[in-house]
């Protein structure tokens, strides 16, 4: 039998604990001594060689580990735009304002001793924010003082800064009277921002990307699209091949991939005709849980994928559906990266830059392009179009009532129906466009869901699908 060529050197009798070590670094990142749970980081460091090794060798990640916490160390291939930070109380995704005030705040406790009090690290986040065109802060602007303590949550939470004395709501309620003191663990705070290049020294995002050099040969060229083959199924919940390059949808197909990432994290991996997922038997190893026993959002999304099977089952309504091709990975890329270079300074260091090529790239449905050809057959993914999902809402509402979707919800369908969408392209089940949205195969693996939708009772779905999470 030959020799396991991930988790090599660990007895069987101990997989079980080393793959629970790996799923613990791989979702969250960075692992304290408090955070994301206690003990957590004893399990991590008990394997800390061996995980080090295989995430160099599977992903080129590495791996920082100290007495106090352990730092995955990524390496990008692209952007991936449904990633976000969460607010700790709401799980809401932190917005721009509170990101800067994230990294603001940590170059000031960089500069800070063991303790600080809230009321003086605000005085040196103040000129400094307030030194950013349309940052600055304000303590009397709405929502200022909330994005402050949103991101000191988020620091405490992972073991950053812990609260010694005082509270945070006593100073947002009265920032003259109220205070709070911190402890700073600045071991943690440097590893939640460790990039992997300068940023200083970059004139774009597209340097944070990890890219072959030039004239790379077949043999190097390989074994990138192998890395990077590993790196999609261990990031997303689904890779289809389509939105790879050929190098990387050979490197899926591969039986040795399978093998490797299935024993580094002990899940299965399911192939399918249009690509491969990492499915979490677990119920631990996942950012967002679908369809899982959520609030509404999830509720939602589970029962528009019903309505939109409903659709595609119906010969008189599927005959009416286009089917679209989506604009290729390359094009979206492009668009994000010159959405997020929008926000580079055009002073200073980075002066010379100019207007990105790549502005104006993506998917349009009112024009004739090419690249994005309307299909009579099923070629392409189904088209379902925006005035068709508000339909769909409606008739939840109508179905279940108003009352059933919260309290948040019942009087704000569309709202609900937009959380909803972006939970499931999030997912990859659908593919958001102008107009409307398209239908990835995977979502076809939720049809199942029509038959078994009892009336809500006490105002919750009780609902069962065929399948649980998938990993992220």
């Amino acid at each position: 039998m030959p020799a396991h060529r991930v988790a090599a050197s660990v007895e069987p009798a101990d997989l079980g604990s080393y793959q629970q070590a790996a799923r613990l670094m791989l979702l969250h990142g960075v692992v304290t001594e408090s955070y994301p749970r206690a003990k957590a980081l004893a399990l991590v460091l008990q394997w800390s060689d061996e995980l080090a090794k295989d995430f160099r060798d599977l992903f080129g990640y590495s791996l920082q580990t100290s007495a106090r916490h352990a730092r995955l160390l990524r390496r990008l291939d692209a952007f991936d735009a449904s990633q976000a930070f969460l607010t700790v109380k709401s799980k809401r995704p932190f917005d721009r304002r509170r990101l800067a005030y994230l990294c603001l705040i940590l170059a000031c406790l960089h500069r800070s001793r063991i303790e600080i009090n809230l009321a003086d690290l605000v005085k040196l986040l103040t000129p400094s924010a307030n030194a950013i065109e349309h940052l600055g802060f304000d303590a009397t602007a709405p929502g200022h003082k909330d994005a402050v303590v949103d991101v000191m949550d988020w620091l405490v939470d992972r073991g950053a800064l812990r609260i010694s004395d005082g509270s945070m709501e006593d100073w947002a309620r009265d920032h003259d009277r109220g205070d709070a003191l911190f402890d700073i663990d600045h071991d943690t705070c440097a590893a939640l921002f460790r990039p992997n290049k300068p940023l200083q020294h970059l004139a774009s995002a597209a340097g944070l990307l990890d890219t072959p050099t030039a004239g790379t040969g077949r043999d190097p060229r390989r074994r990138f699209a192998a890395q990077r083959a590993r790196r999609l199924l261990i990031e997303y919940p689904v890779v289809y091949f389509s939105d790879t390059d050929a190098e990387t949808a050979i490197a899926l197909r591969q039986p040795t991939l399978a093998e490797d990432i299935a024993r580094l994290t002990g899940l299965p991996v399911e192939r399918r005709a249009e690509g491969i997922m990492l499915v979490d038997t677990t119920g631990h190893f996942t950012d967002k849980r679908f369809p899982g026993r959520g609030g509404a959002v999830n509720r939602t999304a589970g029962l528009v994928l019903a309505k939109i099977a409903d659709l595609r089952e119906d010969p008189d309504r599927a005959a009416s559906l286009q089917y679209l091709l989506p604009a290729g990975p390359g094009e979206e890329q492009a668009d994000l990266l010159s959405r997020i270079d929008m926000a580079l300074p055009q002073a200073g260091t980075l002066a010379a830059l100019t207007q990105d090529p790549h502005a104006d790239a993506g998917w349009h449905a009112d024009e004739a392009d090419p690249d994005v050809p309307v299909h009579e057959g099923q070629t392409g993914l189904p088209f379902v179009e925006h005035g068709t999902l508000e339909q769909m809402i409606n008739e939840l509402y109508e179905e279940f009532g108003p009352s059933s979707f919260t309290n948040k919800w019942q009087a704000d369908p569309g709202g609900l129906l937009a959380e909803a969408v972006t939970l499931l392209a999030d997912l990859r089940l659908v593919h958001i466009v102008p107009g409307g949205i398209l239908v990835r195969p995977a979502a076809g693996r939720y049809r199942n869901i029509t038959a078994v939708l009892p009336r809500p009772e006490h105002g919750q779905f009780a609902l069962d699908f065929p399948l649980e999470d998938t990993s992220r």
